[in-house]
């Protein structure tokens, strides 16, 4: 499966972002999708992810209640709701199907 984030960009804190991450070579509903981030000096770290496709999803404490995975798997795509951002969530985000296969990420950054 090949995997690509989009939807990144330049918000300002509070603001949001909506990410995308279209799948193509296999279908998603064979997979647990997950969203990984990376600051700049810091190790990659978990965001979300899903199990039973879709069906259930878990956050990182950094992000409950304020992100919201989901996934299309008719469009073969996975989503990142991102609300209330802050300075802290400024990272290149990537997708990932079963922690195996990852897509290129998408850089957010948000601005005080």
């Amino acid at each position: 499966v090949q995997l690509q984030a989009s939807g990144g960009g330049l918000v300002q804190a509070g603001g949001s972002l909506r990410l995308s991450c279209a799948a193509s070579g296999r279908t998603i509903s064979m997979y647990s999708m997950g969203w990984f981030r990376q600051a700049p000096g810091k190790e990659r770290e978990f965001v979300a992810a899903d199990r039973w496709s879709g069906r259930y999803t878990y956050y990182a404490d950094s992000v409950k209640g304020r992100f919201t995975m989901s996934r299309d798997n008719a469009k073969n795509t996975v989503y990142l709701q991102m609300n209330s951002l802050k300075l802290e969530d400024t990272a290149v985000y990537y997708c990932a199907a079963d922690q195996k296969y990852w897509g290129k990420g998408t850089q957010v950054t948000v601005s005080s």
